[in-house]
């Protein structure tokens, strides 16, 4: 009888630790295919012809369109540049340089990926329609509080992400040493 229980206890923490590395593999996958750099993390396979197996999973379980690995490259952030989760109760500024790209978007979505900035201002920030300090940074404030210089603007509250999107980049390619991403720090909190 003991034999049993024990056969079956393993078969119970196999079961655990095969599911939840896989579900950890396909969600978060840090550890699986994904480049990190400070808060923002992409999927470099996702545009390829032959992506990596948790690639796959990832690109199955989003079903969504992505673009080919020459046309770009998605980096998203949940978190801030010392970890903590961004939520719209808190206003953030973004400073840095992105890698090198001809265009480049940023967008602030929430967990269902519907965008949340006010319709009465830009709902994306483009890399053309900023102001760049003169070294050539960008900075960039988001929140639902008024800020000044480039500003994207959220509503309602709760948590969000930060999608940042490169077009005809050749960042984690191994055509360019540019893997630098910008920094997210926390501001006032309400």
């Amino acid at each position: 009888m003991r034999f049993v229980l024990y056969l079956l206890m393993m078969i119970a923490v196999a079961l655990s630790v095969g599911f939840g590395l896989s579900y950890y593999a396909l969600t978060d996958g840090r550890l699986f295919g994904v480049a990190q750099v400070g808060p923002w993390i992409a999927w470099p396979d996702l545009g390829s012809n032959t992506p990596n197996p948790y690639t796959r999973g990832h690109l199955a379980r989003q079903a969504t369109l992505q673009l080919g690995q020459a046309e770009g490259l998605q980096f998203i952030a949940t978190t801030d540049s010392v970890g903590e989760p961004l939520t719209r109760a808190c206003s953030y500024r973004i400073v840095g340089r992105t890698p090198l790209a001809t265009f480049w978007t940023l967008v602030a979505v929430d967990e269902n990926g519907t965008n949340i900035a006010s319709p009465q201002s830009e709902i994306v920030m483009r890399s053309t329609r900023i102001v760049r300090v003169d070294d050539g940074e960008i900075a960039i404030n988001v929140g639902n509080q008024l800020m000044p210089g480039n500003w994207l603007e959220l509503t309602g509250e709760g948590p969000f992400r930060l999608q940042l999107t490169l077009y005809d980049t050749a960042a984690f390619s191994g055509f360019s040493s540019d893997e630098t991403m910008p920094e997210i720090l926390r501001g006032d909190c309400a």
